[in-house]
């Protein structure tokens, strides 16, 4: 592979904050490597279409703590065929990018993995997804900033269902994995939560809220992540209130809020390690991996295995929230 000199960057897939804070670092760590880079628009429907414009230092400041992402996202059925893939090589060289920073999720590395293999593109990737279900990563790209919103929103549904004596099921993000719904439920000292890795046990649910829910003097507060398999927040309260009519229930969904909001401190600086490390690793001649942090250090991860991988919820965490119930 020859030198690189210059680095194009997209965000693809779910917004999630951090994300310009990413771009923010691989825009000047490209610039202190002596290379140009270059933004690539609405993903890769952006990339087919030649929406990509040469990024200086000036053009990613005071970005480092918006939500969202400058580079706007979009999906694309066209880059999942060969032909369309084919399409954003030639734009690549056209422009004469020499190698491409991706920041997303799984479906996104899929993506980058296939034009890899199809066209030798040197494609690194930077996890970017509030879900944090990434393999091969301890945190994704707003994940904290995510958890720290929906704890926020919890916070004060508790107020009012104090003040009411009322029942909440609260339904947080989370389609395929339980993360948000986990944390969440141990940091607002919710009774029990729901996620999707845990098939929902009816009557454990029944048993806990008639154990120590009391409509006259208790409130209670439960977790769901929106792709439980009992169907969700509204599904699963309206079951309880079948059996318990007397029970003063509600339901909150707290929906793409979770998505927005200034990144916190901890996502800000991850999006920059990574950031960072991606463009060292194209520097260093790598490609078809994600950059990933374990255990404090950042780690290389080839796409193969955080896309073929599943990464599991922490059982103990699990525990915790049954133990801390009672």
């Amino acid at each position: 592979m020859g030198k690189i000199k210059r680095i194009g960057v997209l965000t693809s897939g779910g917004d999630a904050p951090g994300m310009n804070a990413a771009i923010r670092a691989v825009v000047r760590a490209a610039i202190f490597n002596g290379c140009e880079a270059y933004g690539i628009y609405d993903g890769y429907q952006g990339l087919i279409e030649g929406e990509i414009k040469r990024l200086r230092s000036h053009d990613v400041s005071n970005i480092i703590q918006r939500g969202g992402t400058i580079l706007k996202s979009a999906r694309s059925v066209e880059f999942r065929t060969p032909e369309g893939r084919t399409k954003a090589a030639c734009v690549l060289a056209d422009y004469q990018i020499d190698a491409l920073v991706v920041i997303g999720g799984d479906g996104s590395f899929t993506g980058a993995k296939c034009l890899v293999q199809e066209h030798d593109i040197p494609i690194v990737g930077i996890p970017g997804t509030i879900d944090n279900d990434l393999y091969g990563t301890d945190s994704t790209i707003g994940y904290d900033t995510a958890v720290n919103t929906a704890i926020e929103a919890v916070d004060k549904i508790k107020d009012t269902a104090s003040a009411h004596n009322r029942l909440f099921f609260v339904e947080v993000m989370g389609r395929d994995a339980g993360f948000i719904a986990l944390r969440t439920a141990i940091a607002t000292g919710a009774e029990a939560v729901l996620v999707p890795e845990v098939e929902t046990d009816l009557t454990d649910l029944y048993h806990f809220i008639e154990k120590d829910y009391n409509p006259k003097n208790s409130s209670g507060i439960v977790i769901v992540a929106e792709g439980d398999k009992s169907g969700g927040a509204y599904s699963i309260a309206e079951k309880v209130a079948q059996k318990h009519p007397d029970y003063d229930i509600r339901v909150s969904v707290l929906g793409h809020m979770q998505r927005g909001g200034s990144p916190s401190q901890f996502d800000r600086v991850l999006a920059s390690q990574l950031g960072v490390a991606a463009v060292d690793a194209l520097m260093d001649d790598q490609k078809s991996i994600m950059l990933g942090i374990m255990n404090k250090e950042i780690v290389h991860v080839p796409f193969n295995k955080t896309i073929k991988h599943t990464k599991n919820l922490n059982p103990e965490l699990l525990s915790l929230v049954r133990i801390l119930s009672v």
